[in-house]
């Protein structure tokens, strides 16, 4: 970021005298807000940092580190002593102040925009580091930056920087928020299609490779046939033999193989039907994995469709959650998982995994489906009664974009599981319901 840049902004800044909340939106993007009209992002990525105005729709994590929980107990409810560039270098100083039942406390909040080392340290008045996003050890850098140690610091930029006047300063960092928005959503969009693209050529490989089970139900068919003519002609069977002129059940004769090895002409049966038994089996279970393999790749292809109709970079990081379990604990194949501001929203990706939802969900679990129409079940797992519009209507949007490939509107029903009845398989009846109205594409 450009220290001119900076420079303008820290002057716009100078009209801000309170924060009422400090917090993070992302792994590396704190936000401040000042007043009802300015909610600052401050995006500390190193080689990519930036100030922005602008909207984040969802915070998929709540951070709990200990330089979260610092920030707010410091920043929140704090009066602004001063906001200055620091050394004449791409540094922000931030300097507030907090009264309690007992003192007041005074928080310099350093937001450093100075490439590798782009940081962001609390300090209390006498420069000592309270917390920081990023520790760095002495092996690392020339500054150390570790709790409870005296901030020492940057080396001075080793060029003269140039003017870049600004137009508008809020203009330009709202127009930054939209720009880099739109960069992420871009290159999120085309990295995580990319992945799914490449599930989707296997499964859709997978498909091709199954065998035919209608030739495999008409083979089942001819072995059992071979069998009955065979216990209908006991007669004419001599053990040993490679073949059998026997009669047809229509009065011809016909000439059959016989298999290898057998003992009787009793058993020479029993070969066919067991042959015949095993191929229509083969055929069931070749049925049940087709209907698999072409439940996960509609999922595939509604999960593509829906990372391609998202707006925002967020709305595509909600549907890549992180993985917090272990290694011990798998989830389930059948059922997908999101979090929505720190509550789990669970999707089944099939009518096995609805039925698997349905048959694990709470009594208080708040279970949602498509107005009269089939679609994906949606469990969010809450002991609450009352949740968030913004929660249900994002977990709703799932329900739908899961559901079905057209655009429009469609209407979400939710309520209680305890309202819930299982009919047969994943169909069911419920009542105390409510709808909202959701709109896809």
């Amino acid at each position: 970021m450009r220290f001119s840049y900076l420079k303008q902004i820290v002057e716009h800044m100078q009209h801000l005298n309170h924060i009422t909340a400090a917090f993070r939106v992302n792994d590396t993007t704190i936000k401040l807000v000042f007043d009802r009209e300015n909610s600052w992002n401050f995006e500390m990525a190193r080689g990519n940092s930036a100030i922005t105005i602008g909207e984040f729709p969802n915070r998929g994590k709540i951070y709990q580190a200990p330089f979260d929980v610092l920030l707010a107990k410091r920043l929140n409810r704090s009066t602004i002593q001063s906001i200055a560039l620091h050394n004449n270098d791409k540094i922000i100083r931030i300097t507030t102040t907090t009264s309690g039942s007992y003192k007041s406390e005074t928080t310099v909040l350093q937001l450093e925009f100075t490439g590798k080392h782009t940081n962001a340290i609390l300090l209390d008045q006498d420069e000592t580091i309270l917390e920081a996003l990023r520790h760095i050890d002495e092996n690392v850098s020339s500054r150390c930056v570790r709790v409870g140690q005296k901030l020492g610091t940057l080396p001075p930029p080793p060029y003269e920087p140039k003017e870049y006047p600004l137009d508008n300063v809020r203009n330009y960092l709202i127009g930054q928020f939209l720009a880099r928005s739109n960069e992420r959503l871009e290159q999120l969009k085309h990295e995580k299609k990319s992945l799914l693209f490449k599930r989707l050529g296997q499964l859709e490989k997978n498909l091709e490779k199954l065998d035919d089970e209608s030739s495999l139900i008409e083979e089942s068919e001819k072995l059992q046939y071979s069998g009955h003519l065979i216990l209908a002609n006991l007669d004419n069977i001599k053990p040993y033999e490679p073949t059998a002129l026997i009669a047809d059940f229509d009065g011809s004769e016909r000439l059959i193989e016989l298999p290898s090895g057998c003992h009787s002409a009793a058993g020479c049966a029993e070969f066919f039907f067991k042959r015949s038994k095993k191929a229509k089996q083969k055929a069931i279970g070749l049925h049940l994995e087709r209907e698999n393999l072409e439940a996960k790749i509609r999922h595939l292809q509604l999960f593509i469709q829906t990372i391609e109709e998202a707006r925002s970079p967020e709305e595509i990081s909600l549907l890549f959650p992180a993985k917090t379990l272990s290694a011990k604990q798998k989830n389930s194949d059948l059922i997908a998982e999101f979090w929505i501001d720190g509550i789990k929203v669970s999707l089944g990706k099939s009518e096995k995994g609805n039925i698997e939802l349905l048959r694990n969900a709470k009594a208080k679990d708040i279970w949602m489906h498509l107005k009269d129409r089939p679609s994906a079940h949606v469990i969010i797992t809450t002991d609450k009664q009352q949740l968030p519009d913004r929660l249900l209507e994002a977990a709703a949007k799932l329900c739908v974009d899961f559901s079905v490939f057209e655009k429009g509107r469609y209407l979400v029903d939710y309520t209680p599981r305890r309202e819930v009845r299982v009919q047969e398989g994943a169909n069911v009846l419920y009542t105390n319901y409510k709808t909202l109205n959701i709109e896809k594409g």
